[in-house]
């Protein structure tokens, strides 16, 4: 063979190889959007790193197709949708397909909203809404979307469940429900309504506030119409300040009520309540530190020598782990083959299978109803350093949490 033939080939060779290199070197970006900033940042920047550490994992076990790593990029909704929106671009412009969501439903309807429109406009840019946290029922009912999937339960799911709880329990007579004034709050505030007049119709709901998302400093004048009222129970979706203040004026005020909560759990929210919600407090949530049958046991231990704090949640690293999944059986980094893995996904989670539901793209695992409690015996691990941790009261099944849907997902085809 000639010389300049070898030499042909011999470029040709180098050129593949440098090729998958360069692949092999690539990165598959995730965008995550939250609250950085502002009343709410604390939450934000702890969703951040549960993201971070679940990514790490996955790329510590080789990443996705045969050793492409995951990366994170961060960005600051600063708790607004507008803002939100001009993020979108940003993120689109830079070739990002992945985008994940932790808090503000009224965030998650503005994203929703402008990725349809872009991914009808420009299906060979599409891009996936990845949502931990926001649980307007909408989101996966009548504004469901086959670009958008929803980890956690949405709130007529965990009202349900806690209604259920209070429907039960002796000597409850009278329930007071206070709510932050967006989509969350108002959809908390109507399943609460509706769920204890058809399951306990002798309970009163003897008040029903919305209040201002993140801008009550003191809580004391509604804890007043709270003790005025005679309730004996609170139920709450309030999140970050909007709940550590709620709860510190109760104690202040020596209000004797069980709060019912969808959000006490949070990123330094039990650090702030600590004795003050002993025995009080019970919340829904998808996983505790003091489980049974600990399957997170040591990757939340390594979470917290890592960070030095508490590892509150699974629902990062079970999207995390979802999604590099659905890479792989996608073979693909092709955000409507990766949609179409992710349709429908059985995957089996450290508490039990975890499915994606095809009708509308709403997560369907196992719940736990827990009491904020004294340290010791079945509670392990306390919270955030305070001697309190959470006890199970109750593990209710996915097929027992899920509820009908009214999505009519539309299906690229």
């Amino acid at each position: 063979m000639k010389r300049t033939v070898w030499w042909q080939l011999l470029c040709v060779a180098a050129s593949l190889y440098l090729g998958v290199v360069a692949v092999a070197a690539d990165t598959i970006k995730v965008a995550h959007i939250d609250p950085l900033s502002g009343p709410f940042a604390l939450v934000g920047e702890s969703i951040d790193r549960l993201l971070q550490a679940s990514i790490d994992d996955v790329n510590a076990r080789g990443g996705v197709l045969n050793g492409t790593r995951l990366e994170l990029l961060r960005f600051d909704s600063k708790s607004s949708p507008a803002e939100s929106v001009l993020i979108l671009k940003q993120i689109i412009d830079s070739g990002v397909h992945f985008i994940s969501i932790g808090s503000g439903s009224h965030i998650a309807h503005a994203l929703i909203d402008s990725i349809n429109k872009h991914n009808s406009r420009n299906p060979e840019q599409a891009v996936l809404l990845l949502n931990i946290a926001a649980q307007d029922p909408p989101l996966t009912n009548e504004k469901c979307s086959f670009w958008h999937f929803r980890w956690e339960a949405h709130t007529d799911m965990r009202v349900n469940a806690l209604t259920d709880v209070i429907a039960r329990q002796k000597g409850t007579a009278a329930v007071y429900l206070i709510n932050q004034d967006y989509a969350f709050g108002q959809a908390i505030s109507r399943a609460a309504k509706e769920m204890l007049a058809a399951k306990r119709p002798d309970i009163k709901v003897v008040g029903d506030d919305l209040h201002p998302l993140g801008k009550v400093k003191d809580f004391a004048p509604y804890i007043a119409k709270i003790k005025a009222s005679g309730a004996d129970t609170v139920l709450t979706g309030n999140w970050g300040p909007d709940l550590s203040l709620l709860i510190k004026a109760s104690k202040d005020s020596g209000l004797d009520v069980v709060y019912y909560t969808l959000n006490a759990f949070n990123a330094g929210v039990p650090g702030s309540i600590g004795k003050a919600g002993a025995d009080h407090i019970r919340q829904i949530l998808t996983w505790h530190a003091n489980v049974a049958d600990n399957k997170l046991e040591k990757f939340a231990n390594d979470y917290k020598k890592r960070f030095n704090e508490d590892f509150w949640t699974n629902l990062a690293k079970l999207q995390v782990d979802m999604l590099a999944k659905a890479i792989n059986m996608a073979q693909s980094a092709d955000p409507v083959r990766v949609a179409m893995a992710l349709h429908g996904m059985r995957f089996q989670g450290e508490t039990g299978e975890a499915w994606m539901r095809p009708d509308d793209h709403q997560l369907i695992l196992p719940q736990y109803i827990a009491t904020f409690t004294k340290a010791g015996g079945a509670v392990k691990y306390d919270a955030e350093g305070t001697g309190y941790g959470w006890k199970t009261h109750l593990r209710i099944e996915g097929k027992d949490v899920a509820m009908p849907t009214t999505c009519k997902m539309e299906i690229p085809r």
